[in-house]
């Protein structure tokens, strides 16, 4: 956080909830000119601050509301098979998220799916083609309680 002060604290904290800002409200809302404010945004992405904007879909408008997290074990940990695993995740679209973690797993998948029987094809058909996985475990998600992008700084 080196070299923000509260004004550019205040935009990313806007801009967090709420990225379709013009830059005049943006001013506005943290009370400056529209012109220090675009100079203020600009260097938050070029630093690297603000990654990118987006839009979150409604999943369950998509008929994709059944999100389930999948634990995987490699069945082996050397450094070509861990790449290998990484590559073919990339290319699966029903993957939203993928961790690489410590603990029991090596990794935790978010997915998306369906229904029960498109999650069971998508295990089948291609985790099942993951050659490095050795192992799956499931998670699937009843409610959710809390989605947010917040960081607390």
């Amino acid at each position: 956080m080196e070299g923000l002060d509260e004004t550019d604290l205040s935009l990313l904290k806007i801009l967090v909830n709420n990225s379709n800002h013009t830059i005049k409200e943006l001013a506005s809302l943290v009370n400056l000119s529209p012109s220090p404010v675009f100079e203020r945004v600009k260097r938050l992405e070029n630093n690297g601050f603000i990654k990118k904007y987006i839009a979150i879909l409604d999943s369950e408008k998509f008929n994709l509301g059944f999100v389930v997290f999948c634990n995987i074990k490699l069945k082996q940990h050397d450094r070509k098979i861990g790449h290998q695993f990484v590559q073919d995740i990339l290319n699966i679209d029903e993957v939203v998220e993928c961790y690489n973690v410590s603990g029991d797993y090596d990794f935790i998948l978010k997915v998306y799916a369906k229904d029960m029987k498109h999650y069971q094809d998508f295990v089948f058909n291609k985790l099942g083609s993951v050659e490095s996985i050795g192992s799956t475990h499931s998670t699937f998600v009843m409610s959710e309680i809390k989605n947010t992008h917040n960081i607390n700084f």
